[in-house]
């Protein structure tokens, strides 16, 4: 799934959350005076924060802190920034998280809606094209009527240094401590989907899978090794990975030849 139908597939489910209405303007730094006491039970390590309005899906302000996490600037942070940066494998589970949280809101009644915080992680590129782990955590401040959350506070904190391990975790926490829901299982809407290699890639990945170097590679299908360098690069790039071992590695995994 590309960054373009990931965004149309979230913004169909923002709006459900919002249940079709439109945000009444709000002073943004006031919620944010009003909010900044939640931030210190939210990081652990780096950090930004945003406000979000699910009605025309758009980052509405973004902290200066965005620079440290992620390397962009605030005027370059938004949906579709975070969309195009984050990991190829973790696309449909940030959609299949989104899509859990907006029906698990959905089903709270509306005095409960402000009580609780969606928290889960993914895994994003920054600008100097290094992988880092987010902690991805919201909390509603803007709701309409019969409990539609309309505006969001959320907080990105780097995590990289306390998770290692690849598998996401969605909780919804209950921050007046009366019923959390931790390692949700998340409804599974979307599924990953196979990368799109040409038929000379693929040709080129079952060489390297058979343990071929580059230069003798070339010669198997009579091209340069400039050329089997180019399609490593390009595969590379299209399947989110860093290294040819890595590449391997997935293909065989999920069975792309």
């Amino acid at each position: 799934m590309n960054q373009t139908d990931a965004y149309t597939e979230a913004r169909k489910f923002w709006k459900k959350a919002t249940r079709y209405q439109d945000a009444t303007d709000i002073n943004l730094e006031f919620e944010l005076t009003l909010h900044k006491k939640l931030l210190n039970i939210f990081h652990v390590g780096p950090y930004f924060y945003f406000i979000f309005n699910l009605t025309n899906g758009e980052i509405e302000y973004v902290s200066d802190s965005v620079t440290q996490v992620l390397g962009c600037n605030p005027e370059e942070f938004g949906v579709k920034h975070t969309l195009s940066h984050i990991h190829p494998e973790d696309l449909t589970v940030f959609l299949n998280f989104e899509n859990t949280a907006v029906e698990f809101f959905s089903q709270l009644s509306p005095e409960k809606v402000l009580r609780y915080k969606v928290s889960y992680d993914y895994r994003i590129r920054r600008t100097d094209g290094e992988y880092i782990r987010i902690l991805h955590q919201l909390v509603a401040i803007q709701t309409g009527e019969n409990g539609s959350v309309l505006r969001t506070l959320g907080i990105h904190t780097d995590i990289s240094e306390f998770k290692t391990d690849c598998k996401p975790i969605l909780s919804f926490i209950d921050l007046d401590n009366k019923e959390s829901f931790i390692n949700v299982k998340p409804q599974t809407t979307f599924t990953p989907s196979k990368a799109t290699l040409t038929p000379r890639e693929k040709e080129i990945l079952k060489a390297l899978i058979d343990g071929y170097p580059s230069k003798q590679i070339a010669g198997l299908f009579n091209i340069t090794k400039e050329t089997v360098d180019r399609h490593r690069k390009n595969m590379l790039a299209k399947t989110g990975v860093k290294s040819s071992a890595e590449l391997v590695g997935k293909a065989i995994r999920e069975g792309w030849l």
